[in-house]
């Protein structure tokens, strides 16, 4: 079993209840978000995950986006970061991207990053 929570940030409806559905069957605490500026508002009132699942395109705020702002803040910049997404993420990945997993991924990838990080 894994220890810690995973902040699963993704627009996708069936994507996100794809991955929390996997996740909590092996036991992992998750919490969700539908966009980044959800996520960057969990983080800032206290929410501290083991590991934030980052798509990169969605409204609102992207990954991207979210990913510069945790960098960037001395308080958040220390949580690592899984990029999920369909988009290539090879320009300018930030320092914090512990692993990229391209959609569809293959779970058992999924849970070795996450079971890495919790």
């Amino acid at each position: 079993m894994a220890h810690g929570q995973v902040l699963v940030v993704d627009d996708d409806d069936d994507a996100r209840v794809s991955v929390v559905e996997f996740l909590e069957q092996a036991q992992v605490s998750v919490v969700t978000a539908r966009n980044g500026r959800d996520a960057l508002d969990m983080l800032r009132r206290g929410t501290r995950p083991a590991l934030i699942l980052l798509d990169l395109h969605m409204p609102v705020m992207d990954g991207w986006e979210l990913a510069r702002i945790v960098t960037s803040d001395p308080h958040l910049r220390e949580l690592p970061i899984c990029i999920v997404s369909g988009a290539d993420p090879s320009d300018g990945i930030p320092s914090q991207v512990v692993a990229v997993l391209r959609k569809p991924m293959q779970m058992t990838a999924l849970l070795a990053v996450v079971y890495q990080h919790c």
